[in-house]
């Protein structure tokens, strides 16, 4: 016979395991007729309830804890994986952990758990040897065999390209910053796709490290007879970055140089002008991560399809921003910085 668990007890009265599991312990937060009707349905199924609270109620959430880069939106996963798995009775066990061992451990605790960042091989593999429900938040290989969520990044590039070619800029740049990273180069991706299919677009990337600063790849750029008057940039922090090496060499922002990033995180609007940026859902990406979870230990998805969520950016418009306007913008701009 089947064992009775919380699941099915929650499956047959039409509650959360939350309520169910309050009921059955005797604990506030449910009305006495919800209490009593748990109770009963519990009788009748033969549950015995366990002296100790199973691990079945626990799910646990990894994240990479040397990519600093992430770290805001790693703080927006937390938070919204802490609020949807109150709301569905579980508890969370937060973790920070590079350690295939370590990994291995939290894991073997829990009844599912989520990966976020770029893990290692040997990490993964000791997760899933484990058979039980994983998520992941990070990339995957190509048709990797693995239920993902994440967000939109060759889409939002490819939105970003058609809002600046609407705004009538046409030698655009995509300031990728230091290589490397998965979601910038989908980013390019994106917007390449599209200004490609323009003919009367001049469009390059840029590409540069802590020891070569922007001004030195704009004279460049300059020196080339190239003159952006619109830069992509591949995350909000970089935005700041060219937004105030172009206000120090004389650059009005939005008038002679417009400048989108990508985020919208904090910094974002503490800087004037206030940044244009593609928002990325971290709460809401969280969020997914346990519902997907809780739909894998409840059998709602088939066990060999994996599933990819994908919560999708938007742009969000400030001051940073703008079509060109004037005949001094749609002209070459040397500032005499450079």
């Amino acid at each position: 016979m089947a064992k009775v668990t919380l699941a099915i007890i929650a499956q047959r009265t039409g509650l959360s395991k939350f309520a169910v599991s309050r009921s059955l312990a005797g604990k506030s937060g449910v009305s006495d007729e919800t209490r009593r009707r748990v109770q009963q349905v519990a009788a009748e199924l033969g549950y015995a309830r366990p002296s100790t609270e199973p691990e079945s109620l626990t799910l646990g959430v990894i994240f990479h804890d040397t990519d600093l880069i992430n770290s805001e939106l790693h703080l927006l996963i937390q938070n919204g994986a802490q609020s949807e798995a109150q709301r569905l009775g579980y508890r969370l066990n937060m973790s920070w952990t590079h350690r295939p061992d370590e990994i291995q451990a939290i894991v073997r605790s829990c009844r599912g758990a989520v990966l976020v960042g770029p893990h290692g091989r040997e990490g993964f593999a000791r997760a899933y040897a484990l058979g039980k429900p994983i998520v992941r938040q990070g990339w995957l290989e190509p048709l990797e065999q693995a239920d993902h969520v994440g967000g939109t990044d060759h889409e939002a590039g490819s939105a970003v390209a058609n809002y600046l070619v609407t705004l009538g800029h046409r030698r655009i740049v995509y300031v990728h910053g230091t290589p490397g990273y998965r979601g910038r180069v989908e980013r390019f991706y994106g917007v390449r796709e599209v200004l490609e299919r323009h003919a009367d677009v001049e469009f390059r990337e840029m590409k540069f490290d802590a020891d070569i600063r922007f001004t030195e790849h704009l004279r460049a750029a300059h020196a080339d007879g190239f003159h952006p008057t619109a830069f992509f940039c591949a995350h909000d922090g970089l935005a700041l970055t060219v937004m105030s090496e172009l206000m120090r060499l004389g650059y009005r922002i939005p008038e002679d140089a417009s400048v989108v990033g990508f985020g919208d995180y904090s910094a974002a609007t503490q800087i004037s002008p206030q940044l244009t940026t593609v928002k990325v859902f971290g709460q809401q990406m969280g969020a997914a991560c346990v519902r997907l979870l809780d739909d894998r230990i409840n059998g709602r998805i088939p066990p060999d399809i994996p599933v990819r969520v994908q919560i999708t950016s938007r742009i969000i418009e400030r001051a940073s921003c703008g079509p060109i306007t004037t005949p001094e913008a749609a002209a070459p701009i040397v500032p005499a910085a450079l």
